[in-house]
């Protein structure tokens, strides 16, 4: 099994972790705490890839989201082979900063794949693109809602990108 580092970024409360956690333990933290640094999470997505025959062993840094664009000088995006990246769809900085870091990670990272992930649409009833700033509304990139709280297009967001890295990678 092949395993492959995956970056979470976004800024600080946007749902990172309980993303991940939601992925890899189909459970919602129940106590806020907000990351230090980094947290890692191993994952073994199944079905991954043309044909869905390749299981990814996915490394999931959840990466302190403070960092802001720093992060692609720091060790932690080291080595990546995509990225989530995640904003909150109650509030709209968070949905301007996604922007930011993937123009980063593009720079720091050419070719590397990464998704868009807007998060909390639970709080909102049907999502609804108007809601989003025009470059992420156009950008060419995969757009996914999710809702950690009810489970919603969490594991398609994290599978949407192990596709893509399989893809890529071969």
């Amino acid at each position: 099994m092949t395993a492959k580092k995956l970056l979470l970024l976004g800024e600080i409360g946007v749902g990172k972790t309980s993303l991940v956690r939601r992925m890899v333990h189909d459970e919602l933290p129940t106590d806020y705490r907000a990351t230090m640094g980094v947290d890692l999470y191993r994952y073994e997505m199944a079905g991954v890839g043309e044909g869905g025959g390749r299981t990814l062993e996915l490394v999931v840094w959840d990466l302190d989201g403070n960092y802001g664009l720093s992060i692609f000088r720091h060790v932690y995006s080291k080595g990546a082979s995509g990225a989530l990246i995640v904003g909150d769809i109650m509030r709209h900085s968070t949905l301007e900063h996604m922007v930011r870091l993937a123009d980063g990670f593009t720079e720091a990272m050419p070719s590397r794949q990464f998704s868009f992930v807007v998060n909390k649409v639970d709080l909102v009833g049907e999502p609804d693109g108007s809601l989003l700033p025009d470059r992420l509304r156009n950008a060419r990139h995969p757009l996914i809602w999710t809702s950690a709280l009810k489970a919603q297009n969490v594991h398609s967001a994290f599978k949407q990108v192990a596709d893509a890295i399989a893809r890529r990678e071969g």
